[in-house]
């Protein structure tokens, strides 16, 4: 087991967004979080990143409680969360915003300009994520000028930029067309291939996409696990798909079409990048 949590609930004052949730993640696995708004997606997602601590229970990572770790120190550990680097930076060349999560990696941010400017292994480092992400013709580009499913791409280049064993998408294809989110995660695929991530754990509400791409699901409501199960197990549970997902969200696709994007860990020969070793509201 790679990241595991169990019995994890949190409070904020007297409201309970978690209720025992309990959860484990294996080597190999792409799994999907799933559940209404405010079913405790958000939530569970800063506490398996450390940036919460729960109020009971424990999350391990490669053994280790990270419960309240916070996500700099989390990183340093060989996991990565996408955050929306590009909305923080927004005039940052896409370039520059990869040579940015690449600093912090290698431990520079206290002379984050400076490396920027001229440290040529963290230009390397920034220029090898781009071309896996297909940005590299857009390296000079400002960050805000991208179309959204670049934007999307960039954000999710960026935690890769980190070097990590497992990552965890919020939403990863929101606010992106139809046609350019299976591009997106086409692209994640290859690129999840290429550096060996461990495991991929995502929130999504894309249902099509929940569904082809997916090893596992996990349906969140109301605080608790409601189900915990393949997509195809997932798909006819009637009170998930009643409760969680909805009929007329229901995925067009039969089960997951695609294999795995992870190989157990092991990455594709030509890789040139190794796997790293080294708000309290509940919005979704």
């Amino acid at each position: 087991m790679i990241l595991e949590a169990r019995d994890v609930t949190k409070f904020y004052g007297g409201f309970r967004a978690l209720a025992g949730v309990s959860l484990s993640v294996k080597d190999g696995e792409f799994v999907s979080i799933i559940g209404p708004n405010g079913a405790g997606k958000s939530t569970l997602i800063n506490v398996l990143t450390g940036a919460l601590r729960p109020s009971a229970g424990t999350v391990r990572f490669k053994e280790r409680d990270i419960g309240g770790i916070g996500p700099v120190a989390l990183a340093r550990l060989g996991m990565a969360r996408s955050f929306q680097l590009v909305q923080i930076f927004p005039d940052l060349t896409v370039l520059e915003t990869l040579q940015a999560a690449v600093v912090s990696r290698l431990g520079r941010g206290t002379r984050l300009f400076a490396s920027l400017a001229g440290d040529r292994e963290v230009q390397a480092g920034a220029l090898e994520v781009a071309e896996l992400f297909g940005l590299a013709d857009k390296r000079h580009a400002p960050a805000r000028q991208l179309p959204q499913g670049d934007k999307k791409l960039l954000d999710v280049a960026s935690a890769f930029a980190l070097r990590p064993e497992i990552i965890l998408l919020d939403e990863p294809t929101s606010g992106v067309s139809t046609a350019d989110k299976t591009a997106v995660m086409e692209i994640l695929v290859t690129a999840s291939k290429r550096v060996g991530l461990r495991a991929i754990i995502q929130v999504e509400h894309d249902m099509d996409i929940v569904f082809g791409y997916s090893d596992r699901i996990i349906a969140l409501h109301q605080g608790k696990v409601l189900a915990d199960a393949t997509p195809a197990a997932i798909k006819a549970d009637a009170q998930v798909v009643d409760t969680v997902i909805g009929r007329k969200r229901a995925p067009h696709a039969s089960g997951a079409p695609h294999p795995s994007p992870l190989p157990k860990g092991e990455r594709e020969s030509d890789s040139p990048l190794p796997p790293g070793g080294e708000g309290q509201g509940e919005g979704a």
